[in-house]
């Protein structure tokens, strides 16, 4: 498939185009999240890979589409747009929700036998085989972006604005939803490494739940903490470039 059907496809946005890069990175973005919470990073990674930034339907330029409330279904969906990219080697970064939605995407790889991803980096989530027993997708509306608030990682001024609270709820619940009834098997596995990456003062996520993604590869794992948390890496964007661009130069 060419590359320019893949450049017109709504679910990735390629700030910096960089073609001859010696790989590629896929962005995954948290529940209510969207491509655009990547452009510091795209920016900054763009020396060492070219950048694609997921964006999953019902947010930004994607609002007149439904949510999807799986994390299988977005990873099939994503899994499909990403095939025209094999191109260049791929490495995968997901936050919270969004590394529930890469691994799952890896899995899809290698069920194929096609080339997926040479590296994993799980951002801010417990293990697969650690879900939350939570049920935030229930809440009423008040209530949900109360949840939203508190994490952080979502502009103020958009939860404050009753008419954009409006426009950004279907998009939220259908996201926590999909990631908090995701469910996968204790045994399930890729063979990519994967590096684990984490805020020490999480309220969502302890040590240990992040250290569990070591059960989930058959390649190399590490465990990376930083200052912060659940949104750990817009502080610490710097450190986790520094950890990302390593793995990239091998």
């Amino acid at each position: 498939m060419a590359r320019s059907t893949a450049t017109e496809s709504p679910w990735f946005r390629r700030f910096h185009s960089h073609d001859t890069a010696p790989a590629r990175v896929v962005c995954f973005p948290h529940a209510g999240g969207s491509a655009s919470y990547f452009l510091d990073y795209a920016t900054a990674l763009a020396p060492y890979a070219d950048v694609l930034a997921v964006q999953y339907p019902g947010r930004q330029d994607r609002f007149g589409e439904p949510g999807i409330d799986s994390v299988t279904g977005l990873a099939d969906r994503v899994y499909e747009a990403l095939l025209p990219w094999t191109d260049l080697p791929l490495t995968f970064f997901g936050h919270s929700m969004g590394a529930a939605v890469c691994f799952e995407v890896a899995r899809r790889f290698e069920a194929a036998g096609a080339a997926g991803p040479a590296h994993l980096f799980v951002s801010g989530s417990r293990a697969p085989s650690r879900p939350r027993e939570s049920a935030v997708y229930r809440l009423p509306d008040d209530e949900l972006l109360a949840e939203v608030s508190e994490l952080g990682g979502t502009d103020a001024r958009v939860l404050a604005d009753p008419e954009l609270r409006a426009v950004i709820l279907p998009a939220l619940r259908s996201d926590y939803t999909a990631i908090e009834t995701y469910r996968c098997a204790p045994d399930a596995v890729v063979s990519p490494p994967v590096t684990a990456l984490t805020g020490d003062a999480d309220p969502r996520v302890s040590l240990d739940e992040a250290g569990g993604w070591a059960r989930h590869t058959t390649g190399a794992f590490e465990l990376e903490v930083f200052p912060g948390g659940h949104f750990y890496l817009a502080e610490q964007r710097d450190a986790v470039l520094e950890v990302v661009t390593a793995r990239l130069r091998g």
